[in-house]
Formats: structure tokens, sequence, C-alpha cells
């Protein structure tokens, strides 16, 4: 039966991963490289337009973090079946939470769905892979996390790039440096938002003049609807349906997209006995553990899912999590 491979950092959402403590032990090696490294930062972040007060209050204090360093080099790469992933992400806690969600927020996610035109499950889907609901944020200090990662790391040049962004975010005076937590990779708040993404896509849909990932419920939600509809979701769509496949039907992945009506045609059923899209929709079958497992009909929606996390494992458990949350 074919598997899938998985960097925990890049495939896994913050759910899967154990928080890790930040605290400020020094890493090996030559400190006084990362003063002088930080010098370099700084002037490239001045010439960005972040104040030199910004950059005082950002590198108070910070020093190679080794906890971050440890998890950039330790990584661990494993194999784990699609039923696997979906037994421990799309669990009945995590859908109960998820309801108990939805229904708290009933009022602001239907406000955000008709801003955006995204549906409140797919949203509620990622919010509660990515932090638990708002409950999981990381409790690495973004800032330094991505300072030691971009002097010391394996993709400087990226995370150097995410640490100006950083900078930018903290110079809007959006959040505080200190406030700026998430994980060892830099991913912020409650969506997890790179600073990249954050400046791109994250709103103030609270209307206080800042945009709160953190601790603002209208900021996160909105943003992560504006993240998919920046991404290509449909307003009136969904991401597809689990379905059964006929004996012998070999499912060619997410990249051969045919009308339903002509996987109909072949034998393709829908699991629960009815269709979410009409016959006229373009729909890939995905079998993520093969034609032995589990397979799903998947529309254009679920490419937009895949924006915010390239993984079809993922976007799969975004779109299950997200139908039984607001059923």
């Amino acid at each position: 039966m074919p598997t899938r491979r998985f960097l925990m950092a890049a495939s896994v959402p913050a759910a899967l991963c154990a928080a890790q403590g930040s605290g400020y032990a020094r890493a090996a090696g030559d400190v006084g490289s990362f003063a002088s490294f930080l010098n370099g930062v700084r002037a490239e972040a001045q010439r960005a337009g972040v104040s030199s007060a910004t950059l005082d209050r950002a590198f108070a204090g910070i020093a190679p973090n080794q906890k971050v360093l440890e998890r950039d080099r330790h990584q661990p790469e494993f194999t784990m079946t699609w039923a696997r992933y979906r037994n421990l992400l799309v669990s009945d806690k995590r859908i109960t939470a998820g309801r108990e969600a939805v229904a708290a927020n009933r009022p602001l996610l239907v406000r955000v769905q008709q801003r955006y035109g995204v549906s409140a499950g797919v949203i509620a889907g990622i919010w509660g892979l990515e932090s638990n609901y708002g409950t999981t944020l990381g409790d690495f200090h973004v800032v330094e996390a991505l300072a030691t990662l971009a002097w010391e790391g394996r993709r400087a040049s990226f995370f150097r790039g995410e640490l100006i962004a950083a900078l930018k975010i903290l110079n809007a005076g959006d959040v505080t440096p200190g406030a700026m937590m998430g994980s060892y990779a830099g991913a912020m708040g409650q969506p997890q938002f790179m600073p990249s993404s954050y400046l791109r896509y994250a709103v103030d849909f609270e209307g206080d003049g800042h945009r709160n990932i953190w601790t603002s419920k209208p900021d996160v939600l909105a943003s992560i609807a504006n993240y998919l509809s920046s991404s290509g979701w449909r307003d009136g769509g969904t991401w597809g349906q689990q379905v059964a496949i006929p004996d012998g039907f070999q499912p060619q992945g997410r990249d051969v997209k045919r009308s339903l009506g002509e996987w109909v045609r072949v034998g393709v059923r829908p699991f629960d006995g009815r269709w979410v899209s009409g016959y006229d929709t373009p729909a890939a079958i995905v079998a993520p553990d093969g034609a032995g497992g589990e397979s799903f009909a998947v529309f254009g929606n679920f490419s937009a899912i895949r924006r915010y996390n390239p993984s079809d494992y993922y976007a799969l458990a975004v779109g299950l999590i997200g139908d039984q949350v607001v059923a």
C-alpha cells in the first residue's frame, strides 16, 4: 500500500506537533557572529523602513536558541498512511471542540463568509488543525526563532526574508515583540501564518486598527478566509467528498480531472449516497492510501486549501473536519 512521507514542519499542522518551550539557551558556536549577523539584518531592515526603535525592542535580549536549532536539525521525517493521519487529526475530540467553537462564533463566521465567500466549515477546519481552535499557538518568540534559523539554519535565505517581514509587522505596531509568539519555524498565531503570509493576507476585521491573529477571533477567522479567497476559493462550492470506487479502478490523483458525470459513468459513487456538486463539476479522484483505502472526489476548492498547506492529507482533513463541525 502506498504511503506518503512528511516533514513535521512543512506538511503536518501545528496541532500534530508537540509544543516546545522557548527560553534563551545559547547555541553552540560563535555567538559573536550572531551579533554581527543581527547588525547586518538591522541595516537591511532599516533600508526597508523599519525604525531603530523597533529594532532595539525586537532584538533586546535575543540569542541563538538551541531548541530552535535542535528542532530544525532533527525534524523527524516519517512515513504515515492516510488512515493513521486521519485517525490522529480528524478525531472525535477535535470534531466536538470544533462544533463548540463554531456554535460560539456562529454570527462572526456568518459575517466572514458573507464578506469573503469562504464557507464556515473550511475556515473552522483550518483553525482547528493549525491551533486547536486557538488553544495551541506555539511558545517560541518569533523574532528569536527566525533570527536563529536565518543565522545558522538550513534555509538561511528564506528565514532571513521571514525575519525582515516579522520586523515590518512589529514596526507597524500590530503586535509587540513579547506577544509575537509562534512555532519554532516562525509560524504565528492562531492561523499559523508565516510573517510574509501575514503581510499579504492578515486583515483587521475587528476594525481596531491592528491585524491581530493571536487573540482577535474576528481577525483570525477573516484572515484565514482572506487567504483562501485569495488562493482561488470559489463561493458556493465545496472541497469534495468521500466516494466509493469500483473494483479494478485505479485513481490517478488530483491532476487528472474529469467531469463528475464522467466519473459516475465509470462506476464512481458517493460514499453517503448523494453528490454535493453537479455532474458538470470538474473533479479528480484521490486515494491517498491507494485503491484499497478511502477515496475522494475533489473539486476546485481543494486546490485552494492546498495553497494554505501543500499536502493532500492536510486538505482532506480540513475538508472532513469542516463538513462535520457545521453539520
